[in-house]
């Protein structure tokens, strides 16, 4: 780890000051380690902290509730996935009635010669935007038949846009899902843009066959017992955590005299 390698290259003198700066240094590593802990669903490793002082950062390891048994499918992280591997619908039936929305997106590559040919409307099949904008509502629509596991869910609202893209000759989709129910959307929202893509590529694929479907993502949730997400929120935490890191280290390093 990045903090680990410059602390051990530092020399004692300069790591650690005194008995209060080490106590400092090593709540700093804490919090560095439950931010790592926040974005990728794991502490970081013990070796972290270790060279820091292995005695301050040793921690007993918590007892497992006795009312937590193999059958709890959770404990595994996978909520499709029984006890003994096979596939299995969750029950939502105890979750909160709430409000949730999904947004997703996805990006169709045309190339020069059928970008051309959307634009200007010409193709052979007739209007690609506005038949692919109806598939991704369609799409939406039919995900539980689509999606094994997935609930059948009332949906209040789809939206999908596409919108053309000159500067890498491609169509840009977004896919917006909203209920309100026990589970989440982002299915169907996945599946709106994917549905509209496909149906972009359906009526092109007569002008060429080098079309490529990317990007496929969620973008952001709203509702539900996991709370908001946003993507864009997301992408900032590693950058909070280099933030955090560079400001920790400098509290440590020799200061320069004039």
């Amino acid at each position: 780890m990045f903090l680990r390698r410059v602390a051990s290259t530092l020399p004692p003198s300069t790591r650690f000051f005194c008995s209060t700066a080490n106590r400092d240094f090593t709540n700093a590593i804490a919090e560095l380690n439950k931010e790592m802990e926040y974005i990728f669903g794991e502490p970081a490793p013990s070796s972290l902290s270790g060279s820091v002082n292995n005695q301050n950062t040793t921690q007993a390891s918590k007892p497992v509730p006795q009312e937590m048994t193999k059958n709890d499918s959770s404990s595994s992280g996978l909520t499709h996935v029984g006890s003994t591997g096979e596939a299995q619908m969750v029950d939502v039936s105890c979750k909160e009635v709430s409000n949730r929305v999904a947004i997703a997106s996805c990006k169709v590559i045309l190339g020069r010669k059928v970008f051309d040919l959307v634009s200007t409307n010409e193709m052979e099949k007739g209007d690609v935007l506005g038949v692919a904008k109806i598939a991704g509502i369609y799409g939406a629509k039919q995900t539980s038949s689509l999606i094994p596991l997935c609930h059948n869910i009332n949906l209040t609202h789809i939206r999908v846009d596409l919108k053309l893209d000159p500067q890498d000759l491609s169509v840009e989709i977004e896919g917006e899902a909203a209920t309100a129910g026990k589970t989440g959307v982002e299915m169907e929202a996945l599946t709106a843009v994917t549905v509209a893509g496909l149906t972009i590529y359906d009526m092109c694929k007569a002008a060429s066959k080098d079309i490529q479907i990317t990007d496929v993502r969620l973008e952001q949730k709203t509702g539900g017992k996991s709370g908001d997400w946003s993507r864009k929120n997301d992408y900032s935490l590693p950058y909070r955590i280099m933030e955090m890191s560079l400001l920790t280290l400098s509290c440590f390093l020799p200061h320069s005299r004039v």
